[in-house]
């Protein structure tokens, strides 16, 4: 009993735990993680406000033209129309005949001509002399930092009935043709191929620079021959090289307009008119800038699409 009296005197407050947590384990101030917030935030504000007003903004604005019957000429002011542009696109077999040439022109120009070639070209520069890898780039990346009328032209004179292509053939004795009037889809996808490729080949050259030598030669030594060495070795290690590089020329390619323009306008008869072409006919020489702008909105959405597609392949591991 003597020994629970002093228990007893203490009271309550002899055996009360602090409620709170110590001094030293206390949360920060909530003012502390806004301020590191905004600090980490601060950097990349420029940034944000230049896409905001450059980008998203015209975007945005297209977005609800599109959306709208505003023309060049003729009204006094434009009105909601809701998706009636975007119905009288789908009917239109000018619009789908634009959509089956622009992704006919993507993939011959770009995803089979630009990438292959750079490809081919980038492994061929791996095992050139130096004399030849400088002439060869050189030449090369001439093509390609030709601005694009200028391409145009060049092409135009190679393609055209009295052109250079017609003359080789002729002193070879073989048949000749006007290829801008017969094949005027492959004719301005070449010319894209032609100037485009230094890009390809530039992206190959550095990934497959990357590649570490010992690799490839134990694999030689080992008996892989050049295919099995490409088809096993290099093509895997600069897989991620080969969809951004895809997914770049693609875009690009889906943009192409000055190249067509000046070469073939779209025709004979809308046989090279892409979407490019096919919107700028809409929306400046027919006045209707709301049709206009719900074709460009549309092939925004197909280079969307095709991004996604390259960034999920790119996740997915060989």
């Amino acid at each position: 009993m003597t020994a629970e009296a002093p228990q007893a005197a203490a009271g309550p407050s002899a055996t009360k735990t602090p409620s709170g947590p110590p001094a030293a384990r206390r949360p920060a101030h909530p003012s502390v993680p806004l301020r590191r917030t905004l600090a980490r935030a601060l950097p990349v504000t420029p940034a944000v406000v230049l896409l905001l007003l450059f980008l998203a903004g015209p975007i945005a604005y297209c977005a609800y033209i599109a959306f709208t019957d505003l023309q060049l000429t003729g009204q006094a002011e434009d009105s909601f129309v809701g998706f009636d542009n975007f119905r009288t696109a789908f009917g239109d077999e000018a619009f789908l005949n634009a959509v089956w040439l622009t992704l006919a022109f993507t993939v011959i120009s770009a995803l089979i001509g630009q990438n292959t070639l750079g490809l081919g070209l980038a492994m061929l520069m791996q095992r050139a002399s130096k004399p030849l890898r400088t002439l060869t780039g050189g030449i090369v990346i001439t093509a390609w930092v030709l601005p694009e009328v200028v391409a145009g032209f060049l092409l135009y004179a190679f393609f055209r009935r009295e052109g250079t292509l017609n003359a080789i053939l002729d002193w070879l004795q073989l048949p000749s043709q006007n290829w801008l009037f017969t094949l005027p889809i492959l004719a301005v996808s070449f010319a894209n191929v032609w100037r485009g490729t230094a890009f390809s080949m530039l992206v190959y050259s550095a990934a497959l620079n990357e590649i570490p030598k010992e690799i490839t030669e134990a694999a030689e030594v080992d008996g892989a021959g050049g295919w099995r060495r490409m088809w096993h070795i290099t093509l895997p290690m600069i897989r991620r090289s080969i969809g951004t590089n895809l997914m770049l020329i693609t875009l690009q390619t889906l943009s192409v307009f000055g190249l067509i323009w000046v070469m073939t306008r779209g025709g004979p008869g809308g046989k090279s008119q892409t979407l490019p072409l096919f919107m700028y006919e809409e929306a400046f020489q027919k006045s209707m800038i709301g049709y206009g702008t719900a074709v460009a909105l549309l092939l925004l959405v197909v280079g969307s699409l095709f991004s996604v597609v390259y960034l999920r392949l790119l996740r997915t591991e060989v």
